[in-house]
């Protein structure tokens, strides 16, 4: 399907590019044309359009990429809050996830997916438990996602993340990839990171995991090993084809030298820090080391939504207060994080602006709100003013996903909300919690 947006400012998140006046083309999948409105009367839509949009002034700009989340743990959104992070997880969580299956997972993605979809957000980056049923779900729903494997001692095998690793990158499928993971340095033993290294260097892959999330996770690793987490697994050679780290919170500064040696990316997650009481990211301290920063919500059960809106508004915020400097983290570099830089973690270079011949994955943003009145300065509003309410439309591959709030997934709604609340009362029926 071939689209024209036009009378559209907007945010193409190219460098020093501020935003203009004009118009946007879609191809199918991909942008055929981004310019001004004079350039626009001398262009060639080839085949011509079978829709045109009047944007009315709004905003078109990338999608957001959420690059880190958990998507089928909408199951435990508000389920075990409140709680000391050990007993929430040991208690709480793992014992719901025990009894979930892969059709669960597959139901509880195309849910999150609508949250997804109403934050603007075009591709996200996924780490649990039965990888074929989220790729189908995402697949399905027309959602763009890189997976992420979660290797550790009781669940998700190397031999499953190799098959997955080798299925899931492929041109069949255009809207599912996947990386290389372990689920943490404290659930995977020496041997099985001793394996897992071997196999990552068998096919020269970048790494991503969770990391120094935690000051006791931190705090046990340097006990049991020596080292902080990222040091010892750098030794380990995991990070040798580069990859990233979620959190990233308690870390110092021989850990963000070896970060910026091997090329890897911080995914913070602000919101999921804030509410656990994990602590606070040194973004500035990153930043001006070089390393890049992504950004991610983390998953609904420890967030608990998944809104790039508060994401973005955290991380700055959170950074301010932790500088004691209000000029500190700039909202047009917020914006790169939720964009840009999260596609470049993704391995997703052709969604990171807007620009012809990259994938046509983009948002409109809704102006005609209170919340972005008077029109001062479009970028710090998004971050600092910005809410799901002015998501107006999520377009992913060319085809619009969700617009003025109706989605376009392949189901209804309403029968996934029915189908969640089965799920969540057969497994609180099963654990004796009903």
């Amino acid at each position: 399907m071939n689209i024209r947006f036009y009378n559209a400012r907007i945010l193409t998140m190219e460098e020093d590019r501020p935003v203009f006046v004009g118009e946007v083309w879609t191809q199918e999948d991909k942008i055929s044309f981004v310019g001004t409105s004079e350039e626009a009367v001398g262009a060639d839509a080839e085949g011509g359009f079978d829709r045109e949009i009047d944007c009315k002034g709004n905003l078109l700009m990338p999608g957001f990429k959420d690059a880190h989340t958990h998507s089928a743990m909408t199951l435990m959104r508000s389920l075990a809050d409140d709680l000391p992070t050990q007993e929430w997880l040991n208690n709480q969580i793992f014992p719901v996830e025990a009894k979930m299956t892969g059709e669960d997972i597959y139901t509880l993605t195309k849910l999150a997916i609508l949250e997804y979809l109403t934050s603007g957000i075009t591709a996200i980056f996924d780490m649990y438990l039965t990888p074929e049923t989220i790729a189908k779900a995402c697949k399905e729903a027309g959602m763009r996602c890189v997976q992420v494997g979660c290797v550790n001692n009781f669940s998700q095998s190397l031999e499953l993340v190799e098959r997955m690793y080798n299925e899931l990158n492929t041109e069949d499928d255009p809207l599912n990839s996947y990386f290389m993971g372990i689920h943490a340095e404290y659930t995977c033993s020496p041997e099985l990171l001793t394996k897992f290294s071997e196999l990552v260097h068998k096919y020269k892959a970048p790494v991503f995991t969770h990391i120094a999330e935690t000051k006791s996770e931190t705090d046990g690793c340097i006990e049991r090993y020596g080292m902080s987490p990222v040091k010892y697994l750098a030794s380990m050679g995991l990070f040798d084809f580069g990859g990233g780290g979620y959190h990233l919170v308690h870390v110092n500064e021989e850990d963000m030298q070896i970060l910026k040696e091997k090329n890897m990316y911080v995914v913070t997650n602000p919101g999921s820090n804030l509410k656990l009481a994990s602590g606070i990211a040194p973004i500035s301290d990153y930043m001006k080391h070089g390393i890049p920063v992504a950004l991610g919500t983390d998953g609904p059960a420890s967030n608990n939504c998944l809104d790039f809106f508060r994401e973005m508004f955290l991380v700055t915020g959170l950074g301010k207060i932790r500088e004691d400097d209000a000029s500190a983290i700039d909202a047009m570099e917020v914006l790169k994080m939720a964009t840009v830089n999260g596609a470049h973690a993704m391995n997703l270079p052709n969604c990171d602006i807007l620009a012809s011949g990259k994938q046509a994955d983009l948002i409109m943003i809704d102006l005609d709100q209170p919340n972005m009145q008077p029109i001062n300065n479009i970028c710090k509003n998004l971050v600092y003013s910005g809410s799901k309410q002015n998501v107006k439309l999520t377009m992913i591959a060319g085809v619009i996903r969700y617009e003025d709030g109706k989605f376009n997934i392949g189901v209804d709604p309403h029968d996934l909300y029915a189908e969640a609340e089965n799920i969540k009362k057969r497994i609180m029926s099963e654990l004796g919690r009903d």
